[in-house]
């Protein structure tokens, strides 16, 4: 009897915890499905776990972001540039997805629009003066503005992010300052997506200073060649030795990208519309990747105009409302003397998956309440 007795509850006890076993699996499966909604790659790291860092290379105007010890972008300041940038920007599986050219050109891309590099936010009408095609010829423009660096104010490492602070000045071709910037980056990783946060406040420190309407604007990202769209006609590329060379026999083998935003509009069709988001989705190699822009809710004109073309220009535009719409619409935004504007954006890379609306949506809306 007592054999049957100690039996009896060995029996119960492994019941128990078979149970409690599979009910934690259980959880963990809902955990997954609810908080990593966009992590379509198992891994033994935790969002927590995976460290971001910053590398600095003063002497080369550049800070590496590391995240999982591995380049994610870095944040330059070069000559010629006029303008602080990202670039390259990389997947979590080390690709690029960022064009190289001009600062490190790359065989078969276009070698056009020079002054798109890597990943920025500027304007092309800051009172009077071109902030975003300053360089394009691959000298000073004489009305182009330019973004000098004054402080990285701050470098937070941490685990699953990691953040980056910058204080910029935006002056004429005299020199003379008409905003005053203060930038804070948020690098994220989340599974095999990765994130950049850019929450950019612009002051007036002088004059009142007039943004009229332009389409060349404002948060923008000039994509890998594998990323624009397949278009037709002759294009000129880089060969192996670097030198322009126009091509007849257009081959778009390789060339994938695609537009689709957040209103479903798709392919060329989104130039000018207006969407919370866009998402640039295609192949590199056997890799899908989606690289998607939000705005914010809290931005002038959201839903913003989008400046996306197929090239390989992706940008987000809130201010350049005469040119989307064909004169039917203008705003002429300003910045009175002494107040300031604040500008948010994410930048979204999946890895090895074309987000779905879904997904994006949960992201973008988690971009909204946080800031």
């Amino acid at each position: 009897m007592k054999q049957l007795f100690f039996t009896l509850i060995l029996l119960s006890t492994l019941f128990a915890i078979s149970c409690k076993s599979k009910s934690a699996k259980e959880e963990q499966k809902d955990g997954d499905l609810s908080v990593e909604v966009v992590d379509h790659e198992s891994s033994q790291q935790t969002n927590s776990e995976i460290p971001v860092v910053f590398v600095e290379h003063k002497s080369e105007k550049k800070i590496d972001v590391m995240i999982d010890n591995k380049l994610f972008t870095s944040y330059k300041w070069p000559e010629g540039v006029y303008k602080p940038v990202l670039h390259p920007i990389l997947t979590s599986a080390g690709t690029i997805i960022t064009r190289g050219f001009p600062l490190e050109p790359r065989t078969g891309e276009r070698p056009d629009h020079r002054h798109h590099v890597g990943n920025w936010l500027n304007y092309g009408d800051v009172d009077g003066f071109d902030f975003w095609g300053n360089g394009h010829s691959g000298e000073r423009s004489a009305n182009g503005g330019e973004i000098k660096l004054l402080e990285v104010e701050k470098l937070t490492p941490g685990k699953g992010e990691g953040s980056m602070v910058t204080k910029g000045s935006w002056v004429d071709p005299e020199g003379k300052e008409l905003l005053a910037e203060k930038t804070e980056y948020l690098f994220i990783a989340q599974g095999a997506t990765r994130m950049i946060d850019r929450i950019t406040t612009l002051m007036a420190t002088g004059e009142t200073v007039k943004l009229d309407d332009t389409k060349e604007g404002m948060f923008g990202i000039r994509v890998a060649r594998q990323l624009e769209l397949p278009s037709e006609g002759d294009i000129t590329l880089l060969d192996a030795q670097g030198n322009p060379t126009k091509v007849t026999a257009m081959s778009n083998e390789g060339i994938s990208g695609n537009y689709r935003s957040s209103a479903g509009a798709t392919g060329l069709d989104v130039w000018g519309t207006r969407a919370k988001w866009m998402n640039l989705y295609g192949n590199i190699g056997d890799e899908k990747i989606s690289l998607v822009i939000c705005d914010h809710p809290k931005n002038q004109s959201y839903p913003t105009y989008w400046h996306a073309r197929g090239y390989g220009l992706f940008a987000a535009n809130p201010l350049g409302a005469r040119d989307f719409t064909k004169g039917k619409e203008e705003l002429n935004f300003s910045i009175p003397s002494g107040q300031s504007v604040t500008f948010r954006y994410r930048l979204i890379i999946s890895s090895n998956a074309h987000l779905s609306d879904v997904e994006i949506n949960v992201l973008a809306e988690d971009f909204a309440k946080k800031y």
